[in-house]
């Protein structure tokens, strides 16, 4: 059993994407709206209607920096034993990812406890990425781009901890998930896009910390023959924004002079 936990507000930009980029592979997907007040309340909606078997959805209301973390207990609180599936409604998989982390958690249920995979962090526009060097999230003796995204619920006393920004999950003791046995943590190249650093709403600063993601940055351009995940290329609602915008001249500028300052101080700092 693979249920996704979709904690959203004001994601209208790439809700949609994300969602379809892996709802055929799990089992159940929470999405649970935390007080949106762009079109993102309409979209999930809308695929409620697509997928009413398989989503579970509520609205909760807008909720602060510790409510937020309880929301997401009470979200595993009501999640069927098997695993968990952190997706937050700017990350897109590839079907190739999706089918290959499913695959490893079916073959291999009681070997793993948590599963960590890589992240394209666009920048600017779909068009361009964030240098690895950038990458700062350490599990084990990797440090980079990289997420914990899949969780064994049959960790002892699984739990929420902290408050929204450093929220993680933790076991009986209050031992995080990733400091338990290296052993039982697969890293697996399934990597995903992140579109963190990039526009995710009309309404981005109604949302907590949302102005702080922002990056201006010159990243690198994808290859001409770049292979995108295959949701993009579906037919969409038309409520669903189109992505495929290159970064404006205002953003240029501005990503121009800060672009350098960001790499001296990811070298030396």
């Amino acid at each position: 059993m693979v249920t996704a936990h979709c904690l959203v507000k004001n994601e209208e930009n790439f809700v949609w994407y994300s969602v379809v980029s892996v709802i055929e592979f799990v089992d159940e997907i929470f999405i649970w709206d935390t007080g949106s007040s762009d079109k993102t309340l309409h979209i999930i909606k809308e695929l409620v209607k697509e997928y009413p078997k398989k989503i579970n959805f509520k609205e909760v209301g807008n909720v602060d920096k510790r409510e937020y973390s309880a929301i997401r207990q009470q979200m595993l609180d009501e999640t069927k034993p098997g695993w968990v599936f952190i997706l937050d409604g700017d990350e897109i998989y590839f079907q190739s990812s999706i089918q290959r982390i499913v695959s490893e958690i079916n073959s291999n249920k009681n070997k793993y406890e948590s599963m960590v995979v890589p992240t394209i962090n666009l920048v600017g526009d779909m068009f361009h990425y964030q240098e690895s060097v950038a990458g700062k999230y350490k599990f084990g003796n990797k440090t980079g781009h990289y997420a914990l995204r899949f969780i064994n619920t049959s960790i002892p006393g699984l739990h929420v901890y902290e408050e929204y920004g450093k929220e993680g999950f933790a076991d009986i003791n209050n031992r995080p998930i990733q400091d338990r046995d290296e052993n039982k943590i697969a890293y697996l190249d399934a990597p995903y896009l992140h579109a963190t650093h990039l526009l995710r709403s009309s309404k981005d600063d109604d949302v907590m910390q949302r102005s702080a993601k922002r990056k201006y940055e010159l990243g690198i351009e994808f290859m001409k023959d770049f292979y995108y995940p295959e949701v993009f290329f579906k037919s969409r609602p038309q409520i669903v924004p189109n992505v495929w915008k290159n970064m404006d001249f205002n953003f240029k500028l501005r990503a121009f002079i800060e672009t350098p300052l960001r790499k001296l101080k990811r070298r030396f700092l």
